[in-house]
């Protein structure tokens, strides 16, 4: 069996287990109230179950396949060793880093650092823009999610207070 449906399969059953949950654990513990409602918190898990798991049975049976063979921008995952997993592995390193990072340096600081790494990592050497583009998009991106939605985002590192 093909990769892809290995991982088809290996998706179908998690979604399978989502779907046990969506369709009979969440609705068991909703408040009498709510079982009136046309829409239950638990309607929007049930759609993207059912729609994934009819996506891995599409693969797993091979309907997407098409006849042509390989085209041009699909991935031959025999010869993984042809692409550039080094940046993909430190990017996924660095945001790990990122989300470890982001109460301790704030909003701000570690949103720029990882704007700034992860551009340099993919190639970005013209510091003279990569550095505005990066302060102008964490703090719209923070200003946006702070005053607009009104969500809290230390935007600071901890020791400086806010």
């Amino acid at each position: 069996m093909a990769l892809d449906r290995w991982i088809a399969l290996i998706l179908l059953l998690i979604c399978m287990a989502y779907a046990y949950t969506a369709f009979f654990t969440m609705d068991a513990s909703l408040a009498p109230f709510m079982r009136n409602t046309p829409i239950w918190p638990s309607t929007f898990p049930k759609v993207l179950s059912v729609m994934a798991m009819i996506a891995c049975v599409i693969i797993l049976l091979g309907f997407e396949e098409s006849l042509s063979g390989p085209k041009d921008g699909d991935i031959d995952y025999r010869r993984l060793t042809d692409y550039k997993l080094g940046q993909a592995v430190i990017l996924l390193g660095l945001m790990v880093a990122y989300a470890l990072l982001l109460r301790p340096f704030g909003f701000l600081g570690s949103t720029f650092g990882f704007i700034i790494a992860g551009s340099m990592i993919l190639g970005e050497r013209r510091l003279h823009i990569l550095i505005p583009v990066a302060l102008i998009a964490a703090g719209s991106i923070w200003y946006l999610v702070q005053e607009v939605l009104g969500i809290f985002l230390r935007p600071l590192p901890f020791f400086m207070g806010v």
